[in-house]
């Protein structure tokens, strides 16, 4: 199992601690520190559509109309931090996104 995220992501540490604890081998992918393909970027956005871009984060605030209207890919290959987090993709190639109720249920 891989969960996507920023170790600053209290949401992500929360998943990550709560899937050790249920005995899960977790696959931590720093976004920042290892920026994602557009591929997989893709595959997140095929899945999710859009619902991956973080419209609630400092980084989208941050941004001008012009630079929100970009393409959403582009968009998260320049700021990673826009993905919402986390992204957690099962070994057998599901994904989930982000670590509500539902998530929780399903992982854990």
């Amino acid at each position: 199992m891989e969960l996507y995220g920023i170790k600053a992501c209290d949401t992500c540490r929360k998943a990550l601690k709560t899937l050790d604890g249920a005995g899960r081998e977790v696959v931590f992918v720093d976004v920042r520190e290892t920026p994602l393909s557009r591929e997989v970027l893709e595959s997140f956005q095929a899945a999710f559509g859009a619902a991956l871009m973080n419209t609630r984060s400092t980084t989208w605030r941050g941004l001008d109309e012009a630079g929100r209207a970009g393409d959403p890919i582009e968009l998260m290959l320049a700021h990673p931090t826009l993905m919402k987090r986390p992204v957690i993709r099962e070994a057998d190639g599901t994904l989930h996104l982000g670590w509500g109720k539902e998530v929780q249920a399903a992982l854990s």
